[in-house]
């Protein structure tokens, strides 16, 4: 099949002007390279094609593929990442992942929270503050944990993001508003285990691949697992399989949160516990992070002894299932 891959480069020249950390859901040429070769592997004639701008002008140009396998976290605004599935969608033009709908209202962490709440899936009591006016009155206990409601990557989470006090809760909180230009989340902070679930599939065929638990080394600061805590992961938590009880309630509400919300293909969720050693549902990552060595999903695979190139030959297979007949023969015989 041809497959074009939409993506957002962190180094591409539109994003030059971005810092660190709001770059950081954007993908190292390592990640693009790894993807490409897997599908050369299969079988596949892959053509990288970039950010949405990329694609118009691919589109108007009269380019059309197989399958798109996007990956693209967009630019702007709360729904970025559904600009592209949209726009494919308006073409008629299959593509990897979940489409415009899931990944638009999974980028709002409380919309999220109460959807698949409403649906029997623990979450941790929670605020949204879009202003400062907004703090008080506060019905939540102390310590709390606050973020930017609609961002990922552990962007704009730090040390001083658990909060004990109502000080620091206006210094964070306003620091948040200000830096971010959007709500904050504010939630129960959860002292316990921390999960990460893996899932593949779509719909009644979606299945956990595994939990892993990200185990905090005592170099590790108390804001969690945070943006630096994830580029030097083997410096501070040791990342471990497991299938004990606490872990499997995390997969089996990760299972439900996933097709309550109509996730596609693959997709990782993240779990922490609370003080009665319930996991809690913190957020799902529909477009999970697929760079080779550092991304939590890869990582939890690799653990599973599933390959990269399994991975990634597993996405494009369910995707699959989306693909004209006349394409799903070639497909067959790529032997996919």
């Amino acid at each position: 099949m041809k497959i074009a891959m939409t993506y957002d480069l962190r180094k591409d020249p539109l994003y030059s002007s971005l810092g660190e950390e709001e770059a950081a859901e954007y993908d190292s040429i390592e990640t693009i390279e790894g993807i490409e070769n897997a599908l050369k592997k299969l079988g596949h004639q892959p053509e990288r094609i970039g950010h949405i701008q990329n694609l118009v002008q691919a589109l108007a140009e009269g380019k059309r593929w197989d399958l798109v396998f996007n990956f693209s976290e967009g630019r702007h605004g709360r729904c970025r990442e559904s600009q592209i599935p949209a726009l494919l969608d308006a073409y008629a033009i299959p593509y990897t992942f979940s489409d415009a709908l899931t990944l638009a209202y999974s980028m709002d962490k409380s919309l999220t929270k109460r959807i698949v709440s409403a649906h029997g899936v623990n979450t941790a009591p929670f605020k949204v503050v879009e202003k400062m006016e907004d703090l008080f009155p506060l019905h939540l206990p102390f310590p709390l944990f606050a973020k930017p409601l609609s961002e990922g990557s552990s962007i704009g989470i730090h040390a001083q993001s658990c909060i004990r006090t109502p000080a620091e809760l206006k210094e964070v909180c306003a620091k948040l508003l200000t830096q971010f230009q959007q709500p904050v989340l504010l939630e129960t902070y959860l002292p316990k285990r921390e999960f990460t679930v893996g899932i593949i599939g779509t719909g009644a065929s979606a299945e956990v691949i595994g939990v892993m638990e990200i185990v905090p080394r005592p170099n590790m600061t108390e804001g969690g697992y945070t943006l630096n805590t994830k580029k030097n992961y083997e410096k501070y938590v040791d990342y471990i399989l497991v299938d004990d009880a606490e872990a499997q309630i995390a997969a089996q509400q990760a299972l439900l949160a996933y097709r309550v919300l109509n996730c596609r293909d693959a997709a990782r969720i993240d779990f922490r516990s609370d003080d009665k050693d319930i996991p809690q549902f913190l957020e799902i990552n529909p477009l999970a992070g697929l760079n080779p060595l550092l991304s939590d999903l890869v990582i939890l695979c690799r653990l599973k002894g599933i390959a990269y190139d399994e991975l990634i030959a597993s996405i494009v297979h369910f995707a699959s299932e989306r693909v004209p007949q006349a394409a799903k023969h070639e497909l067959s015989t790529a032997g996919v």
